[in-house]
């Protein structure tokens, strides 16, 4: 089915089209090319918005999910029986967090970019990392999606996910 990809910011600059190249070859490694997904990028202020509503947690973070399916078990695909159902849910990118993030750690904004956009996809399909043992599934989802995103771009990406007890 499709991505859908919004730039609701203009603070940071976006390369779209790579953007949505590496998403979609995301979405091949996982096997999840039928189903929707929103991906909007956002600047600081509307992310921490969002995060406070949500989540009550009054800053800004780099990677927001919102589940179509809310009680996916881990690794499991949702089951659909209409084409309505065929969707993930929405990914909420705070880019302007992000690039901040990348320019203090020195790391490339579109590989991080990559790298938050595949945590986001795992929280859509049921992953959590709340203890240590869902860290622990959440992670090595997230390290095979990446060492397949290296093998078949020629990347070095590495997983985002901080342990059980970090913020996210």
């Amino acid at each position: 089915m499709s991505l859908i990809l919004r730039n609701l910011q203009n603070v940071v600059p976006l390369r779209r089209a790579r953007l949505r190249r590496d998403v979609e070859t995301l979405r091949q490694i996982i096997g999840v090319q039928k189903f929707d997904l929103g991906l909007i990028c956002v600047d600081n202020e509307r992310i921490q918005r969002i995060n406070n509503t949500y989540r009550n947690k009054n800053m800004p973070t780099d990677v927001l999910s919102f589940p179509f399916y809310e009680n996916l078990e881990p690794g499991k695909m949702p089951v659909c029986h209409h084409r309505e159902e065929l969707n993930l849910g929405d990914i909420f990118l705070g880019v302007q967090y992000l690039m901040r993030q990348c320019q203090e750690e020195s790391q490339d904004f579109h590989s991080a970019l990559t790298v938050v956009t595949a945590h986001g996809i795992c929280h859509l399909l049921g992953y959590k990392h709340g203890t240590e043992e869902e860290w622990t599934q959440m992670f090595q989802k997230e390290k095979y999606i990446l060492n397949e995103f290296n093998r078949l771009t020629g990347s070095q990406l590495q997983p985002l996910t901080k342990r059980h007890g970090d913020d996210t």
